[in-house]
């Protein structure tokens, strides 16, 4: 037996799955190209360096949150990492207002899905 006839063959069928995540990615995409679209168009190309501006941040605060993790092995959120470096009001305060963010993001989700 060779080895080719043990190598799983490749289906070319879409499974519900595959299409639900090519349906998330299609909306993402669209809702990130038109809302950018827009804000280019009413306040410039400055806008673009904005989006840049805001990625690096997110990178820089992702690896420091990677770096913290592998330096500091524990179980719990974010807000231990909080807590051990600034103290217990920093990881109580950092823990409310991340659940306060999603309740408001929530809401606003749930008035822009309606409108």
């Amino acid at each position: 037996m060779s080895e080719a006839d043990t190598t799983p063959a490749l289906a070319r069928t879409l499974k519900r799955r595959h299409v639900t995540m090519i349906t998330l990615g299609g909306v993402i995409g669209a809702g990130l190209f038109v809302g950018s679209s827009a804000a280019i168009a009413s306040i410039g190309p400055a806008v673009v360096i904005s989006y840049a501006l805001a990625g690096a941040i997110v990178l820089i605060v992702m690896r420091v949150i990677a770096a913290l993790a592998v330096a500091v092995p524990h179980a719990g959120t974010f807000t231990e990492y909080a807590r051990a470096g600034l103290g217990r009001w920093a990881g109580f305060t950092a823990g409310w207002l991340y659940w306060y963010f999603w309740a408001v993001v929530i809401g606003i989700e749930a008035i822009a899905g309606a409108g």
